[in-house]
């Protein structure tokens, strides 16, 4: 990974974790209190070692140390509880604003830039992603903080009482932040490769799911089989190339904390031997001084390599931000602020030489001109690809344009979406249903509506037909993709929801494709009494319901221009 790559991505990791900054200070102070403890218990329990040994104290003398001693380990044991507990806190929270901020910006950069990737990438980025850098903030970032405090407090405790053993602890530490650092800068990339790999998977397997049906028709269930297979592979390959690297991190520091208290044991070993004489200012080695040294050498180190076991995570965060702050960091259009419409205002359209286009400017649609007057009816037809479900979605503000399209004379671009939104209903091919009732699905977004208006939209959409059908009525459960309805049923259940929003702008893309004759035309007479004083958009090859339209244009598709 690019070193000034890893510094941005490292700052925006940082910043992240601003919102959570009580909680890490309340990490800290649980850690720096849990290592104030093993300090005190490490001298204590070497104080009464010394005592036991060479003063030959007797035991029931030594009541209060040993009293002292169990009031640090419990003090310990509470503090490391707590510095568990808080630190899952700031990744909770920064795991929370991750995902709000990434939602965030789907919905501003709207449907024309998340549709562009695939939904799996999408799960990966606000699942799999924003989980992985739960440790980094739980674990490193406040380990990096104890990894200097702790150590600084044993040297400083230990070389008054011995030099000797305080340089042997400061001369071999940098080593093992060196080899820490190495190892991490190829962790970075492997995390990095590890989740384009899961992204790649996490695609192939969702498209191939929601297609299974295609597949089987096809007989391409073998091939798509290897598909998955082979990007399961990479995924497998990549998650060992960065398990290899944590287990290699682990045993380098491990190697080097052991060679440095190997150290400290032999200076301390000849030294009682009576072959070395100096570090101790003059005042001899004690069995006290040997045994706290001895006692906080390994705690010196710990830090070091709880840091070293959770560096994995640092780089583990490192691959998973990059896609999350490129995404983050996508330019979108501006803010519109001007343009506010009244809530009944009558809707009128203009548009003049208008391109749809898609996110990264490519056209969508020939250029198209018309005017709808407020309370008229405008049809859309043309061939398949044409671009017409591309001007609805432009005139809901969803897809970019080039030339003009104005709502009330004032361009949709510089309409606020939130706020353009509440002035239109959609209607389209394939309904989202959402999970829940019937009655949910209705109400949605709208729990004021009354049970007068539920009844008269489902006689205006055929609902109530289906709802006689169903025991619950409208509590009848609608499940995943819209399962529990028929395909006629979902759309009429959806036309209903439209006519429930009662907005002065009617956008219909195909509404009766899925019904038969004569619910069509049931249908078609409830719009009659629902638009008599709104403004239509519809798309639609029904000849009948063309008829009952004051203007319909016909759109061609791009490759008319060559002809």
């Amino acid at each position: 990974m690019d070193k000034a790559l890893q510094r941005h991505l490292t700052r925006w990791l940082r910043n992240a974790a601003k919102p959570a900054r009580g909680w890490l200070m309340l990490t800290l102070g649980c850690g720096l209190a849990a290592g104030l403890a093993i300090i005190g218990q490490a001298w204590v329990l070497a104080e009464l070692l010394h005592q036991l040994i060479i003063e030959e104290v007797a035991r029931e003398q030594l009541t209060q140390p040993f009293l002292l001693l169990a009031a640090l380990i419990a003090v310990k044991s509470l503090a490391l509880a707590g510095r568990e507990r808080f630190s899952f806190n700031i990744g909770a929270l920064v795991r929370q604003n991750t995902r709000a901020a990434i939602l965030d910006k789907m919905e501003r950069l709207g449907s024309a830039y998340t549709g562009s990737r695939a939904q799996g990438a999408w799960t990966t980025m606000l699942l799999e992603q924003t989980e992985q850098i739960q440790e980094f903030f739980a674990k490193y970032l406040p380990q990096m903080m104890l990894a200097g405090m702790i150590p600084l407090l044993i040297l400083v405790l230990l070389f008054p009482i011995n030099w000797v053993a305080g340089l042997i602890l400061l001369g071999t530490a940098p080593l093992t932040v060196l080899f820490m650092a190495i190892i991490g800068m190829g962790a970075a990339d492997a995390n990095k490769r590890n989740f384009q790999a899961l992204g790649r998977l996490s695609g192939i397997f969702l498209d191939r799911l929601r297609g299974i049906s295609t597949v089987r028709q096809f007989a391409a269930v073998d091939a798509q089989a290897r598909s998955l297979h082979q990007a399961s592979d990479e995924f497998r390959q990549r998650t060992m190339e960065v398990l290899r690297l944590a287990f290699l991190s682990s045993a380098v520091l491990e190697f080097f904390a052991a060679i440095s208290i190997a150290l400290v044991a032999v200076y301390f070993g000849f030294s009682y031997l009576g072959h070395l004489d100096f570090g101790h200012y003059g005042t001899g080695i004690t069995l006290f001084t040997g045994f706290l040294v001895l006692l906080l050498a390994p705690e010196f180190y710990q830090p070091l390599r709880d840091l070293g076991a959770f560096y994995h995570a640092k780089a583990q965060a490192l691959g998973a931000a990059e896609s999350i702050v490129e995404f983050l960091e996508q330019p979108e259009p501006e803010a519109a602020t001007q343009g506010v419409l009244t809530r009944r205002e009558p809707i009128a359209l203009r548009a003049e030489a208008l391109v749809v286009t898609a996110a990264d400017g490519t056209p969508l649609t020939r250029p198209v001109s018309f005017t709808l007057a407020s309370g008229r009816k405008l049809g859309l037809v043309g061939p398949s690809g044409a671009g017409k479900s591309s001007i609805l979605k432009a005139l809901m503000g969803l897809l970019p344009y080039q030339g003009s399209l104005t709502v009330n004379g004032t361009e949709v671009r510089e309409l606020a979406r939130d706020h353009w939104m509440g002035h239109y209903s959609w209607l389209g091919q394939n309904p989202a249903l959402v999970h829940g009732s019937v009655r949910d699905n209705l109400l949605l977004g709208h729990p004021e509506i009354t049970g007068e208006q539920l009844t008269h939209a489902c006689a205006l959409a055929h609902l109530d037909e289906a709802l006689a059908l169903f025991p619950a009525g409208l509590d009848h459960r609608v499940g995943d993709r819209n399962s529990g309805l028929s395909v006629g049923q979902a759309q009429r259940l959806a036309l209903a929801r439209a006519l429930l929003k009662d907005a002065p702008l009617l956008l219909l893309d195909e509404p009766t494709a899925s019904l038969d004759h004569r619910s069509e035309t049931l249908v078609m007479d409830g719009l009659r009494q629902h638009w008599r004083q709104k403004s239509v958009v519809l798309v639609s090859h029904r000849r009948q319901a063309l008829e009952e339209l004051d203007q319909v244009l016909e759109i061609l598709p791009r490759e008319a221009d060559h002809e």
